[in-house]
């Protein structure tokens, strides 16, 4: 039998309770549960609304303020823009992928630790570490070529999108769409 998503009530004094558990727990409590690959849910306890993600994204606020961040001001000033932009949707999206691919890439490196150093790679850091730095520049590579990859797969798309919106709009009569074939060729002329 699957087990029920658990559930998470946050007070108006902010305090969260963990209904499993029948404690308060703490955003700490809250990662952990992250990191452990639990489902939860947190809801308001007075209006029943959904805040996971706020929560999550609390959580998020944290470690980024904990001195070893993750996102530089740059990414976090390029993701601000992407609110309210046509791309908003695409955007995430994208990351998500990218994120799970990333992911997929981290458990094969995983494995692969396993096989050289046996099972007790999860648990010896040192170890986790020296692979890594054997590992290093072949995962950099990996991942350069992934991200090119990507950036290819995002310029079709882009192409392929303006093909399908000519397409689309050509019967419309707006002013320079499509550019004018007769002004074009007269120009080449010159």
């Amino acid at each position: 039998m699957a087990e029920q998503l658990r559930l998470i009530k946050k007070y108006p004094n902010r305090r969260l309770y963990d209904t499993r558990t029948s404690t308060y727990i703490t955003l700490a409590d809250v990662k952990e549960l992250v990191l452990h690959h639990e489902e939860f849910q947190v809801l308001d306890a007075k209006s029943g609304e959904d805040l996971t993600r706020s929560i999550l994204l609390q959580i998020i606020l944290e470690e980024e303020s904990a001195g070893a961040p993750m996102f530089t001001s740059d990414i976090l000033a390029q993701m601000i823009r992407f609110y309210g932009n046509a791309m908003q949707g695409m955007m995430g999206k994208y990351l998500e992928n990218n994120l799970r691919a990333f992911t997929d890439i981290q458990h094969k490196l995983q494995d692969q630790a396993k096989a050289l150093y046996g099972d007790n790679t999860g648990k010896n850091q040192e170890v986790w570490t020296q692979f890594l730095n054997f590992q290093g520049p072949a995962m950099q590579g990996v991942m350069g070529t992934y991200v090119e990859q990507s950036a290819k797969v995002f310029q079709q798309m882009q192409e392929n999108m303006q093909e399908q919106t000519r397409k689309l709009m050509g019967g419309f009569p707006f002013p320079g769409f499509p550019p004018d074939k007769t002004a074009e060729k007269a120009g080449d002329k010159k």
